[in-house]
């Protein structure tokens, strides 16, 4: 790697520049170090991240696990008609098939890597059941519900034992840099800030791979880290790319509602093994909405939580009849709260978990900018469709990191010039410190107009609101604005998308449209000029919800 001064902005190069350091990002990573470039020659990588390498991250917090076909009895054409189902129609089935097929040997390189999967005393590996697989299939973790924990360990010592990845803590990947330009040429960079000074660093590469994460922190109900605000998918929007399925947003049902923030998460595998929700008649009220009761997909059960909330029941998770002690992070939680999930009532609620639309990439990772790969929860490959099934996103992760990963090794291998940008007016806008009022109003107004149930007219008013909080911080506060952006066109999206599918539910068209059963792709000046022609309806006839929110 090298480093300059260019025009007053520390530069440094690699081939290859990877941003985020969840499980796509470090495999993606560890991949490219295993490939050798024509000639002999090694991979030089710099991975760019905000937190140390292990740090706080969506991947380590994942606690079921990850779903392959290991078992004897499960088969390949199983795993894709459950990924499909719940998938709600939209899935692209092509990467559904590539992926699922793929699963089972990244299992096997993940154990070489020294991931500690749970087994039985045979060695074969115990699994889990979770909603809509047919049968076990979600390998778990030796240490039960902290599969990406164990999973971000392993990953994370390999990487701190490749001396071919530089791993770059403390810095905000702020903007994507193109050789031509803001909006020109192929992408060759990331402007960032430091964060210990704030001071702006450029890393060029032959090749740039985004894997930022989700969303979760758009919202005020979460299961996420705070930081996972999709600012990724926002650079990848500012510079022009194509982005897919935004309205896509799913909901786990049974987030611990005990005042925290972010929630913490019951895990789908404790309803897997017997446990069920009750309002607070003591009603077991899930098989109203779905044969499959408490083991429906997750945009069903959150509909059927948020159905009880509505009539004022608080919903709770049953533990009482099963065996918790293997659900170390439940027990926590829930002791936080002076709760016991052996002898109490658990209270639960939906909130937001996993975003299945991102940045539009083919099976390569690559996106439609030239130069740009994503992998993780940030891209949108097509295999979640409008509703992900459980404990395939980490395995999405891995495979697609690897496959990125492959795809760059061959797209850089015969270049040899260096990577280079027009740095011409690049500059870091003001970032304003924590806490922002408007961050808190944006995350609000998500959760209760662009949630779990959405319609014309709460979308409308959302979409003006984030018009006007976004032009409020475009200048001021770059992290608000990325925010702002973001809200706006997962709105437009949803707006656009008129009727019921997955992860998406409007309550003026509650049913699927078979027309509408697509996939969506937008880019920013397609939302834009729909948010811009929102915002010319006469002042009159606004929404005053902001007011409301905050």
């Amino acid at each position: 790697m090298t480093t300059q001064k260019t025009a007053s902005i520390e530069t440094r190069t690699a081939d290859v520049v990877i941003v985020g350091s969840g499980a796509a990002g470090l495999f993606a990573a560890l991949t490219l170090a295993a490939d050798k470039q024509a000639g002999g020659k090694k991979t030089r990588i710099m991975v760019l991240s905000e937190k140390p390498l292990g740090g706080v991250c969506a991947s380590a917090w994942a606690q079921g696990g990850i779903a392959a076909v290991v078992a004897p009895e499960d088969t390949t054409d199983s795993h894709i008609a459950d990924t499909l189902k719940a998938a709600a129609g939209t899935a692209d089935i092509v990467a559904v098939k590539t992926l699922v097929e793929a699963a089972p040997q990244y299992i096997e390189i993940l154990a070489r890597y020294g991931v500690r999967f749970e087994r039985d005393e045979e060695g074969a590996y115990r699994l889990n059941r979770e909603a809509c697989h047919a049968c076990r299939r979600v390998l778990k973790a030796a240490a039960a519900d902290g599969f990406g924990a164990e999973l971000m360990r392993a990953l994370s010592e390999a990487v701190r034992q490749t001396p071919d990845i530089e791993f770059v803590a403390g810095v905000s990947a702020e903007r994507l840099l193109r050789e031509g330009g803001e909006r020109t040429g192929a992408v060759s960079g990331v402007l960032t800030r430091r964060l210990d000074d704030n001071a702006p660093v450029v890393f060029l590469g032959k090749a740039v791979l985004l894997a930022t994460g989700g969303v979760g922190g758009l919202f005020a109900a979460t299961t996420n880290p705070l930081h996972a605000i999709g600012r990724g998918v926002a650079m990848a929007a500012r510079a022009g790319a194509v982005l897919s399925d935004l309205e896509f947003v799913q909901f786990h049902p049974t987030a611990l509602d005990i005042g925290e923030d972010p929630a913490p998460l019951a895990t789908e595998a404790l309803r897997g093994e017997g446990a069920y929700l009750l309002n607070s008649r003591g009603e077991r009220f899930m098989l109203d909405y779905h044969e499959a009761g408490e083991l429906a997909p997750r945009d069903v059960v959150s509909r059927g939580i948020f159905a009880q909330m509505q009539k004022g029941q608080k919903v709770y998770l049953d533990c009482r009849h099963i065996d918790t002690a293997h659900f170390p992070a439940l027990i926590s939680a829930a002791g936080r709260a002076g709760l016991n999930p052996q002898r109490d009532l658990i209270p639960v609620m939906p909130a937001v978990h996993y975003h299945m639309g991102g940045i539009a990439t083919d099976l390569n990772g690559r996106s439609s900018l030239t130069g740009l790969w994503t992998a993780g929860e940030c891209a949108a490959t097509g295999l979640h469709g409008a509703n992900r099934l459980a404990s395939n996103s980490l395995m999405e992760a891995v495979v697609m990191g690897a496959r990125a990963a492959e795809d760059i090794a061959v797209a850089i291998a015969g270049k040899t010039a260096a990577p280079k940008a027009d740095l011409t007016g690049v500059r870091l806008l003001p970032v304003a410190k924590e806490p922002v009022v408007e961050r808190d109003i944006l995350r609000h107004i998500m959760s209760e107009l662009v949630g779990v149930i959405r319609s014309e007219a709460g979308l409308t008013a959302a979409i003006r609101d984030f018009m006007r909080l976004g032009a409020a911080a475009e200048t001021r506060d770059a992290r608000t604005a990325d925010m702002a952006l973001l809200c706006r066109m997962i709105a437009v999206s949803a707006l656009m998308r008129r009727e019921s599918r997955g992860g998406h539910c409007r309550s003026d068209y509650p049913q699927a449209v078979r027309a509408l059963q697509k996939r969506s792709f937008v880019t920013l000046k397609e939302t834009e000029a729909v948010a811009a022609s929102l915002v010319a309806v006469p002042a009159a006839l606004q929404n005053t919800q902001t007011e409301k929110v905050a």
